[in-house]
C-alpha cells in the first residue's frame, strides 16, 4: 500500500510539471513573444535573439538549458534531477509544437498581465510537482552558491540582466512591460504555490473548555489543539483551542459559539494551505 501511495504521488508530481512546462511554453507563444517581452530567464534571450536573427526560440531553449543541465548537475549535484529535464525538454517542445497557434496578443500591457499569469500558474504547478524549467535558476542558483546572494537577489540579478539587454534591442518602453510581466508572475507563483484555500484556523479562548470541544467534535467533526493560557487583564487561567475548518463549517462554528458560547474569545484566521489528515490526507 506504502508503495502504491508513493508511486501514485511520483506520478502526480511528473503530471504537473508536465502540464505546467505546456502552460510556460503556451504563455510564451501566446503572449510574450508575439510581443516581443523578454521576461528574464532563456525564454527572454530566445525572444532577444528572434528578434535580432530569427533564430527559432524551442531550439535556442534547448541550445541553452541543456548545457546549463550539465552545469548545474556537477557544480549543484542534487539539486538537479530527471524533474529538471523532464520540465526543460517539455516546455520547447510545447513552443516548437504550438509555434502556429492561431491565438496571439502583441499588445504589450495585457501580454505582460495575462502572459504574466499564465507563466506564473504553469511554474508553480511544475514547483508544486518540485521540479523545474531548468533556465538562468541554475545560474541564479551557481550564483547564491559562490557569492552568499539569497536566491531572490540572485534570480533579480540574472533577470535583470536579461530585460536589460531587452531594452538595449527593442526599446525602454517594452523592457518596462517585461519587468511587470515579471512581478506578475512571481506573485502568481506564490499564490499557486501556497494553493490559497478557503479554510479557517479558528482560536478560541474559553474557559468552557469541555463545551468547547464537544462541539468540535460532535457538530463539525473536527480535530483540535489544546494551549494553556492566562487572560492579560482577567489574569485568568484560560484554554486556547486551535481548530482548522473548512469555509462552511466556520460560518456553522460561528453561528453555534455566537449562541451557546458567546463569552468565547473567537479569531477566524484564512489558512492558505493546510497539510495533514482531514485535508491533505484522508481522515
Amino acid at each position: 500500500m506504502a508503495k502504491y501511495i508513493t508511486q501514485k504521488k511520483l506520478f502526480m508530481e511528473y503530471f504537473s510539471i508536465i502540464i505546467g512546462s505546456i502552460l510556460v511554453g503556451l504563455a510564451f507563444n501566446i503572449f510574450l513573444l508575439p510581443a516581443r517581452l523578454a521576461a528574464g530567464g532563456v525564454s527572454g534571450i530566445s525572444t532577444i535573439l528572434y528578434e535580432l536573427y530569427q533564430f527559432n526560440p524551442a531550439y535556442v531553449q534547448w541550445i541553452i538549458n541543456i548545457p546549463l543541465f550539465i552545469i548545474g548537475l556537477i557544480l549543484l549535484g542534487k539539486d538537479f534531477s530527471l524533474k529538471t529535464l523532464v520540465g526543460i525538454f517539455f516546455v520547447p517542445f510545447t513552443i516548437w509544437v504550438s509555434a502556429d497557434i492561431p491565438f496571439k496578443i502583441d499588445n504589450p500591457l495585457l501580454s505582460a498581465i495575462y502572459g504574466g499569469i499564465l507563466l506564473g500558474v504553469g511554474l508553480g504547478v511544475v514547483y508544486r510537482g518540485k521540479g523545474s524549467t531548468g533556465g538562468l535558476a541554475t545560474v541564479a542558483q551557481i550564483l547564491k552558491k559562490y557569492t552568499g546572494l539569497s536566491s531572490g537577489y540572485s534570480q533579480l540579478i540574472v533577470d535583470a540582466f536579461v530585460v536589460f539587454s531587452s531594452a538595449l534591442v527593442f526599446n525602454l518602453e517594452l523592457a518596462l512591460y517585461a519587468m511587470m510581466s515579471i512581478y506578475v508572475t512571481s506573485k502568481v507563483i506564490d499564490f499557486v504555490q501556497l494553493q490559497t484555500s478557503p479554510s479557517k484556523l479558528v482560536l478560541i479562548i474559553t474557559e468552557q473548555e469541555e463545551h468547547i470541544q464537544s462541539i468540535i467534535k460532535n457538530e463539525i467533526d473536527r480535530g483540535f489543539t489544546k494551549i494553556s493560557s492566562i487572560g492579560g487583564f482577567t489574569n485568568k487561567e484560560k484554554t486556547m483551542i486551535l481548530c482548522v475548518v473548512e469555509q462552511q463549517e466556520a460560518i456553522y462554528l460561528k453561528k453555534v459559539l455566537q449562541e451557546q458560547e458567546p463569552t468565547s474569545f473567537v479569531v477566524f484566521l484564512s489558512a492558505s494551505e493546510i497539510l495533514g489528515r482531514g485535508f491533505s490526507l484522508s481522515k
